[in-house]
C-alpha cells in the first residue's frame, strides 16, 4: 500500500505521481514533467520527437496510448551547457572564538560569504577558499546593511546559495578589505527577541503537469536557503553577482532590473502566441479563475489580452488595468470569505484562518488562483487593489518571521507571550500545548505538538511553547491556503529575482506608490511626549516635516508610512480617519522622546506612533530617519 503523501491541498497525488515526487526527493532533486501529445501514427512501442521549453526529447509511446491522447513525459537530466565559473582564491585568518565546523562570515574582495572552518583548524591560523567572480561585479555587497546586527542573507561558499545568519553587528576588521569577519550567533536555543523561521516550500508534481504541488513548512531561519541564480534553457538569466550588484541600487532602478527580466528575458516572444482571456462582469472571479487556472506555467508568462464579454474595444491597456482591480478588489473582499481585516490594521488584509467553513468546498483553488494573480500583475507591472499584512509579503520574498511580526498581527497575544517569559515560575499559569479557535460561533482545541492537550508548560519547555504559537499563528493555522497562494505566485515569478526586495518594496510594487496629501497628513497629526506642549512649532517636529515633505521623495513618504503604520495604504477619507488595531480613530501621532535615551525612531504601527528623538540637528534628523526606516524593511536591530 501506497502512503499517501502531503499535497498542496486541492488533489491528492496519484500513485503514479508520487512514485515521481518520491524519486526526486530521493535523489536530492526536484521532480519536473510535462504533458505531449501523440502524433498521428505513433502507436504503443514506436518512439517520435518532442520540443518541450526548447530541448528536444525521444518519447517511446506507452502501452495503452493512442494518437492523438495526451501523456505526461519524465524528462532525463540534460547536463549543463554553461562554462564552468571564473574563480579566485582567497586566503584568510580564523577569527578569535571560531571552532571547527564552525561557520563564520567575511568580506572577500567586497562580497560578503559565509565560510565553514576546516576540521582540524583553530583561531589564527590561515584557510584557503575559492569563489566564483563575476567580471562585472566590482564591489559588491552581499549583505543587506553593513555594520547592523540582525538577519542577514549571505551567500555560502560551498554550493553558492543565499542563506540566513545572524551576526552581531561588529566587524573584526572595520577596513572592509579581505579577511574582515562578522561573528554569527549560532545558538539554536530559543530567544524571543532573536529567534526567526523562514517558510520552505518544496514543490513536487500534481496529478496535471500544468499545476505543481508542494509542502510548506517553518524552518530555523540558519536552514532556510535559496538559489542565488536562475538559470532557463541551460542559460543562466540571473546569477549571484547580479543579484548583490542589484540589491544596493534604489528601488527605482530594482524596479527597472525586474521590469526588464520578466519583459526581455522570461516573457515568452509573439511567436510562440499570446492568451486571450474573455470574461463577463456578471462572473467575473468564476469565469477568471476557470480561465487562468486552465493556463500552463509557460503561458503565465505570455503576452496576455483581456476582453469583457459583450464591449467591444481593444485593449491598450486600460481594461486590462481595470480587471486586475476588479478582481483583486472582490478576492479580498471579506464577504467572500477568503480573507478579512487584520486585527492590527483594518486596511490590511489577511488570511481567513475559517475559510474551509465559510468557503466553497473548491476554496484553496481560489488562493492558487490569487497567487496567481499576484505574481501576474507582478510580471506585467499592474497593480492591485488592496494591502496585505507583511508577514504575507515576507512569506513570498522567504524572509525571517519573528515575534515582532507576530506583534504586528495580534499585540494582545504578543504581550501575553512576552509577559510568560518573565514569570519566574510559569507552570502557575495552568497552560498546555493547545490553542483556541473560534469560527461561526464554535470554539475548537488545537494541539500545537503531538499529545499537546496532555503537555503542561513549565519553565524547561516555555521556549518550546512559545516557538510552537509562533509556528501556529503565523503559518499552520493557514498552512494550505498559503501553500496554494505561494504555489500560484510561483507559478509566474521565480524566487531568486525576488531576493533584491525587501518587503515594504513588496508591497509598493504590488499596491503602487499611494498619492499622499501632506496638508491632510500633517493637520491630522497629534503630539505627545515631549512635544505635546509646543506640537507642531516645536523645532524638532519642524524639521521632522521639512524633511518630509520636501527631501523625502514618494518612496520614502510611501516607507515612512509603512514604517509607522504597518502599510503604504491611504485611507480613502484622508488621515482623519487613519484606524488603529481595536478599529477606532487612532492619528498619525509624533511622541517625542531623549536622544540620550534613543539613537534612532521607534514606530509603533498598533497605534500609529512615531517616538522621534529630540535631535540637535535637521541633518541628524533626517541621517536616522532614513536609517529607521531602511533597516526596520530588512529586518535589523537598531538599537
Amino acid at each position: 500500500k501506497v502512503e499517501q503523501e502531503i499535497s498542496g491541498g486541492i488533489v491528492a497525488m496519484n500513485p503514479d505521481v508520487q512514485s515521481i515526487n518520491r524519486a526526486a526527493t530521493e535523489s536530492g532533486g526536484t521532480a519536473q514533467t510535462f504533458l505531449v501529445t501523440i502524433p498521428p501514427n505513433i502507436h504503443p512501442g514506436m518512439t517520435f520527437t518532442t520540443s518541450v521549453e526548447g530541448q528536444r526529447f525521444q518519447v517511446t509511446c506507452p502501452p495503452n496510448a493512442s494518437p492523438g491522447m495526451t501523456v505526461r513525459i519524465v524528462p532525463p537530466s540534460q547536463p549543463s551547457t554553461e562554462a564552468a565559473p571564473v574563480t579566485q582564491e582567497f586566503e584568510v585568518v580564523v577569527p578569535p572564538g571560531v571552532r571547527p565546523h564552525q561557520p563564520f562570515t567575511l568580506m572577500a574582495n567586497g562580497q560578503r560569504v559565509l565560510v565553514t572552518c576546516p576540521p582540524n583548524v583553530g583561531p589564527g591560523q590561515k584557510i584557503r577558499f575559492r569563489l566564483p567572480i563575476h567580471q562585472a561585479a566590482a564591489g559588491i555587497k552581499l549583505s543587506y546593511n553593513e555594520g547592523a546586527a540582525g538577519w542577514n542573507r549571505t551567500i555560502r561558499v560551498t554550493d553558492m546559495k543565499f542563506l540566513w545568519v545572524r551576526v552581531d553587528g561588529k566587524d573584526n576588521n572595520d577596513s572592509g578589505e579581505m579577511g574582515s569577519t562578522k561573528a554569527l550567533d549560532t545558538s539554536e536555543k530559543f530567544d524571543f527577541q532573536k529567534s526567526a523561521y523562514v517558510r520552505k516550500l518544496v514543490f513536487m508534481e500534481g496529478n496535471d503537469a500544468r499545476m505543481r504541488t508542494g509542502t510548506l513548512e517553518l524552518v530555523n531561519a540558519s536552514q532556510a536557503t535559496c538559489d542565488s541564480r536562475l538559470i532557463v534553457h541551460n542559460r543562466t538569466l540571473i546569477s549571484y553577482a547580479d543579484i548583490a550588484s542589484v540589491q544596493t541600487k534604489t528601488f527605482e532602478d530594482k524596479t527597472s532590473w525586474f521590469q526588464n527580466l520578466c519583459t526581455s528575458q522570461l516573457q515568452g516572444d509573439w511567436e510562440e502566441g499570446r492568451i486571450k482571456l474573455v470574461v463577463r462582469r456578471s462572473h467575473l472571479l468564476q469565469d477568471a479563475m476557470e480561465g487562468i487556472m486552465s493556463l500552463s506555467r509557460m503561458d503565465m508568462r505570455k503576452k496576455w489580452g483581456i476582453e469583457f464579454m459583450g464591449e467591444p474595444g481593444i485593449d491598450a491597456g486600460g481594461v486590462t488595468r481595470e480587471f486586475f482591480e476588479l478582481v483583486s478588489e472582490q478576492m479580498l473582499d471579506p464577504d467572500f470569505g477568503l480573507w478579512h481585516s487584520s486585527q492590527t490594521n483594518q486596511q490590511c488584509m489577511t488570511i481567513n484562518p475559517a475559510s474551509k467553513i465559510s468557503c466553497l468546498e473548491d476554496y484553496l483553488i481560489y488562493y492558487r488562483f490569487f497567487g496567481r494573480i499576484l505574481g501576474k500583475a507582478l510580471f506585467d507591472r499592474q497593480l492591485i487593489k488592496g494591502h496585505l499584512e507583511k508577514y504575507i509579503y515576507k512569506h513570498l520574498l522567504g524572509w525571517p518571521i519573528t515575534f515582532e511580526d507576530l506583534k504586528e498581527q495580534d499585540e494582545d497575544y504578543y504581550s501575553s507571550c512576552k509577559k510568560l517569559v518573565g514569570m519566574d515560575d510559569v507552570s502557575l499559569m495552568c497552560l498546555d500545548f493547545t490553542a483556541t479557535e473560534e469560527s461561526l460561533g464554535v470554539r475548537e482545541e488545537i494541539e500545537l505538538c503531538q499529545g499537546g492537550s496532555l503537555k503542561e508548560v513549565n519553565n524547561d519547555n516555555l521556549g518550546q511553547y512559545l516557538e510552537a504559537n509562533l509556528r501556529y499563528r503565523m503559518l499552520d493555522r493557514v498552512n494550505l491556503p498559503l501553500c496554494e497562494l505561494l504555489l500560484g505566485f510561483f507559478d509566474v515569478i521565480p524566487e531568486p529575482a525576488l531576493t533584491v526586495f525587501d518587503s515594504q518594496e513588496l508591497e509598493l510594487l504590488l499596491c503602487g506608490l499611494p498619492s499622499i496629501d501632506m496638508e491632510d497628513w500633517q493637520s491630522n497629526t497629534l503630539y505627545s511626549g515631549s512635544f505635546e506642549t509646543k506640537k507642531s512649532r516645536n523645532q524638532v517636529c519642524n524639521w521632522f516635516w521639512d524633511v518630509v515633505t520636501n527631501d523625502f521623495d514618494s518612496e520614502m513618504k510611501a516607507r515612512l508610512l509603512q514604517f509607522v503604520t504597518g502599510t503604504s495604504g491611504v485611507p480613502s477619507r484622508g488621515f482623519s480617519v487613519l484606524q488603529g488595531n481595536d478599529a477606532n480613530i487612532k492619528k498619525f501621532t509624533i511622541h517625542g522622546v531623549s536622544s540620550k535615551q534613543y539613537h534612532y525612531p521607534r514606530a509603533h504601527t498598533c497605534f500609529n506612533r512615531i517616538d522621534l528623538p529630540d535631535y540637535s540637528s535637521k541633518k541628524q534628523l533626517e541621517e536616522r530617519l532614513r536609517q529607521a526606516i531602511v533597516m526596520s524593511a530588512q529586518g535589523f536591530d537598531i538599537e
